[in-house]
């Protein structure tokens, strides 16, 4: 290990420095449970549909009829893809604050689930037009967050508060796939979207109650706390009001932040779109048993969030590992660990057991990239974080977009084969991301994202 890798040129402001700053009933973590609460939502509001949908239409015996050869007994799995957010959401929050542009988020998206059924009474064109709507409110969230955290993360905590308010997108899917089931089952499948919206309304109220944009408006949060953040970030937010575009655009750390973005998104999507369908189409996976399977990889991912967040603050306050080291060590595990099962996956067989194992592993390593690239914007450019995440996640929707097309074309016959070339390509695409980011992503404040263009390292 390089020393440059080892030490930061600039201290990072421990804790101890300002005296005891408590972290339990802290106005900074309650920020945290809250986000986790809403993301928990967020993403209950999203997959419910795919679970509720099975009650909504009416089987069609033609769809049973099947032409492709299959390989396996029959088995199954599905899940859900979440949507992405777009560089609109971050310049959002960067104007009117990310309070406001979350708590509206979700709250919209929330009064639109209420709406959901009487949009299936009218007709498919409506129901796909209430969920588009919900689309362009969940699209700001991310952003949003990230632009708050810019002024609420003190950098030797950032890992732990947002691995905790980002893991309630993956405990939300764990939670509302078999609990959708549930009430399918047993009650009717519009109390579906009535319960996940009633939740998510009455979450906006809590949020807009005891939540503000930053330290120095909210008004129950104590002095030693605000001085402590205030103290922590006052070198590294800009007093710019205009964003610099160009410096942005031409950053060779913002670019390396958007290659892992991509990268990583394309195994994403093909573990979570493509993986199921070779499952169905070759393992013969069966849908009724998908409940437990489905929530099962997000189970894994959500714990290692977590607990990701909480070693990688770890290594930097107590170790004294700098920031771009701890970043590029936990992207390479969260980007090469799914690559390897990925390639794993088409050589299983018929092996059940060893297929759910794979998926599960490969989703969980990759949560290790949330305490990696995925705040690696608040490294660079805290001021912008929003921003940055919008640039960067909107280049990580192609993968969304071209990883299926490509992958229909690759697998016209449905053979083994096909699927592991499938698997070689999105595996060596993420290899690829992963090796980018550790040769050019930075820890460091950048020159352009302070006002004074000072050098400051973090």
């Amino acid at each position: 290990m390089e020393p440059e890798e080892r030490e930061d040129r600039t201290p990072l402001l421990k804790e101890s420095q300002l005296g005891a700053v408590r972290a339990c009933c802290s106005a900074r973590y309650n920020l945290a449970l809250l986000a986790f609460f809403g993301f928990f939502l967020l993403y209950a509001l999203r997959v419910n549909l795919s679970v509720a949908l099975v009650d909504m239409v009416e089987p069609n015996a033609s769809l049973a009829k099947n032409t492709t050869f299959h390989v396996c007994p029959e088995h199954s799995s599905t899940i859900n893809v979440p949507r992405n957010t777009t560089i609109p959401g971050g310049y959002l929050a960067s104007k009117i604050g990310g309070k406001l542009l979350l708590g509206f988020g979700i709250f919209g998206t929330s009064v639109f689930t209420l709406l959901t059924p009487l949009a299936a009474d009218l007709g498919v064109g409506y129901l796909i037009a209430v969920r588009v709507l919900e689309g362009l409110g969940e699209g700001v969230t991310f952003p949003a967050m990230h632009s708050m955290w810019s002024s609420w993360a003190p950098p030797l905590e950032r890992s732990k508060l947002l691995s905790i308010s980002y893991a309630g997108a993956q405990m939300g899917t764990v939670v509302s796939l078999p609990l959708s089931g549930l009430i399918c089952y047993y009650m009717n499948w519009v109390y579906v979207f009535y319960l996940f919206g009633t939740l998510g309304v009455l979450w906006f109220f809590f949020w807009m109650w005891l939540v503000s944009n930053k330290p120095e408006t909210h008004k129950r949060i104590s002095h030693a706390e605000r001085e402590y953040i205030l103290s922590s970030l006052k070198d590294q937010l800009s007093t710019q009001k205009s964003v610099p575009w160009r410096p942005i655009l031409t950053s060779i750390p913002v670019w390396a932040i958007v290659v892992a973005h991509f990268s990583y998104n394309w195994t994403f999507y093909t573990l979570l779109t493509l993986l199921p369908t070779y499952m169905k189409e070759i393992l013969r996976f069966n849908a009724e048993e998908n409940g437990f399977l489905s929530a099962l990889p997000y189970f894994g991912c959500w714990l290692c969030i977590i607990l990701s967040g909480q070693i990688a603050d770890h290594l930097r306050e107590t170790q004294s590992f700098s920031t771009v080291y701890v970043r590029k060590c936990f992207t390479l595990i969260g980007m090469i660990g799914p690559a390897m099962f990925l390639v794993a996956a088409g050589f299983i067989g018929c092996n059940y057991e060893l297929a759910v194992a794979f998926v599960t592993i490969s989703t969980t390593l990759g949560g290790f990239c949330t305490s990696g690239y995925s705040i690696n914007h608040l490294d660079i450019a805290p001021s912008y974080a929003g921003i940055l995440l919008g640039i960067t996640n909107s280049f990580a929707t192609i993968p969304g977009m071209v990883g299926p097309v490509i992958a229909k074309v690759l697998t016209h016959n449905n053979t083994v084969g096909e699927w592991q070339t499938v698997f070689y390509i999105a595996a060596s695409i993420n290899v690829f991301g992963a090796i980018f980011f550790a040769l050019f992503a930075s820890g460091e404040v950048q020159d352009w994202a302070v006002s004074s263009y000072h050098f400051h390292r973090n």
